[in-house]
């Protein structure tokens, strides 16, 4: 079995910085692309910014230039630091990663269980 565990949410003000860490474990053979995604409630979930194996990046237009994903391809982790945070980027935020596990041809796309970052005075 495999999972993502996240961290690193909370409140901040206008402004202000945050940093999630999301990190894989559980019997992992190799992890493809990694990244974050977003949810407003009674929506679907909407792409932050993804990163490959090779570190290509992606990022959606509403972040690029303050958000910044990294990762460690040795401790199965993915980072995302945010910068100048606005009001609107209050919201749960979810990481992601395809993995495939030790043993098997499959790759799972496996999803952490969300971490809510407040943005607010």
């Amino acid at each position: 079995q495999v999972q993502l565990v996240e961290s690193g949410g909370g409140l901040v003000q206008p402004g202000g910085s945050l940093r999630l860490s999301c990190a894989a474990s559980g019997s992992i053979f190799s992890i493809s692309a990694m990244g974050w995604y977003r949810q407003v409630p009674g929506k679907g979930r909407d792409l932050v910014a993804t990163i490959t194996s090779d570190s290509s990046v992606n990022y959606a237009d509403s972040v690029k230039g303050r958000f910044t994903i990294s990762r460690d391809n040795a401790k199965n982790t993915v980072w995302l630091q945010m910068n100048s945070l606005k009001p609107e980027d209050t919201v749960v935020y979810y990481c992601y990663a395809q993995i495939m596990p030790l043993g098997t041809r499959r790759v799972l796309e496996v999803w952490g269980q969300g971490t809510l970052v407040t943005v607010s005075s």
